[in-house]
């Protein structure tokens, strides 16, 4: 058996064999190969690398139609939805009364949101905690009664923790009836803090669903941040 040590082309080889990217990721060697490659190669001990670099170029348009199909995906469903929030804010600019302002919330807004329950919660010290603060029938516990300081409270669980405009999660433990009617299949909630204005106490405003994926903190809010400024801004002058 030859002693013979390896000769410096073929250690050069198996370094290229071992890690292709020394010569894929140099722009200079590559075009001096592929130059190589353009005329006859017979008999001529090259490695041809093209087949590689073919390979790596698809690798990356494939990631890149990748991209671009979710990046489009994403597009659309913004589209969408920031469609549906002007439908529903201009289903409520539409309301002639306070009655007819928290039926268009409960149906239309509900309709077109895709949403199962629809609350207006209200900070008060005149009213017991669960109370239906809404016009009699119906529309009655489309508005709830709740205690003072409760909002912050369900909204973070920490009296030290300041509560964000829009809250996304899995519903938690039922606040004071803040569901009222509504069974137990309220399985996760967009929840957005009301500022009413000066003097006054603050309202939350509760969008449940029974999908449990349908809201969760990963999820972007500036649609809901805007609808609940809009929505804000009117119940203030149905307030006032």
């Amino acid at each position: 058996m030859s002693d013979e040590a390896p000769k410096p082309t073929s250690a050069l080889k198996s370094q290229i064999l071992k890690d292709p990217s020394v010569i894929l990721e140099d722009r200079e060697l590559m075009a001096a190969l592929l130059e190589a490659g353009g005329t006859s190669s017979a008999g001529r001990n090259v490695v041809d690398l093209r087949g590689k670099l073919v390979d790596r170029l698809e690798d990356r348009l494939d990631r890149l139609e990748e991209t671009h199909r979710h990046v489009i995906a994403a597009a659309y469903e913004n589209l969408a939805g920031t469609q549906q929030v002007h439908r529903a804010v201009l289903a409520l600019l539409e309301a002639a009364s306070f009655k007819e302002f928290l039926a268009s919330l409960g149906q239309d807004v509900a309709n077109i949101l895709s949403l199962d329950v629809i609350r207006l919660g209200l900070e008060t010290a005149s009213a017991a905690p669960g109370q239906a603060l809404g016009p009699a029938g119906p529309l009655a516990t489309t508005v709830i009664a709740l205690p003072k300081g409760s909002i912050d409270s369900y909204l973070t669980g920490n009296p030290e923790v300041a509560p964000r405009r829009v809250t996304l999660r899995p519903t938690r433990a039922e606040l004071d009836g803040l569901y009222a009617d509504q069974p137990k299949w309220v399985q996760s909630e967009a929840l957005i803090k009301l500022d009413l204005g000066p003097g006054t106490l603050p309202g939350l405003l509760a969008l449940g669903a029974e999908d449990a994926q349908r809201f969760h903190p990963e999820q972007g809010t500036d649609l809901l941040n805007f609808f609940g400024l809009s929505f804000e801004k009117m119940l203030r002058r149905w307030l006032a």
